[in-house]
């Protein structure tokens, strides 16, 4: 595995690309159906609506993938009772009436500009923490780390699957052995206080930050 990872980091390096398993969107047989949106959370005569961005319509959230998605809005919700959201599920309509059968729930944060993000169905992935400060964007050319004081660095990496939704993504590249651990469960951001739906943890050379992560638009997992 280490000989052939090499190969790969050595013959791809100059492209800025790496043998990808995560290149491009992918839906599994359980999501069938089922639809990935972003939009504002909000509460409306004591039950949640979802709006997904850039349209008028709300539709009534039922959470049938028991995502807890009532008690991580009553802990975040801002003054003004209204969630930034990232969902997966099943849109209903019946009439006048509209609902969302909410199945998974990537991330809940404040409400912000994050609807106007140009990179996110180009992200495949994307892990932050703190102390010190370091933000990790995968996406089909590659793996970028930013981190508090240092060059941003690109290099390319392999991901290998782990079993029960964990995968490890890696690289030799550039002289520094760089691994970013990934794992379902629930994170809380300790600085925002958003809610992402996995952990992560960055190793560089041996150096181990943690932090929490979700799958950008280009990856449905």
């Amino acid at each position: 595995m280490r000989v052939a990872r090499s190969l790969i980091v050595i013959a791809l390096l100059p492209l800025f690309a790496a043998c990808q398993l995560l290149d491009g969107p992918r839906q599994s047989a359980s999501h069938v159906g089922q639809t990935r949106m972003q939009g504002q959370l909000m509460a409306v005569g004591g039950k949640l609506q979802f709006q997904p961005c850039n349209e008028q319509r709300s539709y009534a959230v039922n959470d049938t993938g028991g995502t807890s998605v009532l008690q991580e809005f009553a802990h975040l919700a801002d003054q003004q009772g209204k969630l930034f959201a990232d969902v997966r599920g099943r849109i209903k309509t019946s009439g006048a009436d509209s609902s969302l059968d909410l199945e998974q729930l990537y991330r809940v944060e404040r409400s912000g500009a994050q609807c106007d993000d140009p990179n996110f169905k180009l992200l495949i992935l994307r892990a932050s923490g703190h102390a010190p400060e370091w933000n990790v964007k995968v996406s089909g050319k590659g793996m970028v780390i930013d981190q508090a004081g240092q060059p941003a660095l690109a290099v390319p990496y392999v991901e290998e699957q782990l079993g029960d939704g964990r995968f490890n993504l890696s690289s030799e590249a550039n002289g520094k052995h760089i691994e970013l651990w990934v794992a379902p469960q629930r994170c809380v951001d300790s600085t925002t206080g958003s809610v992402q739906h996995m952990t992560a943890e960055l190793r560089i050379d041996g150096q181990v930050q943690r932090g929490c992560g979700y799958f950008g638009g280009g990856r449905n997992d």
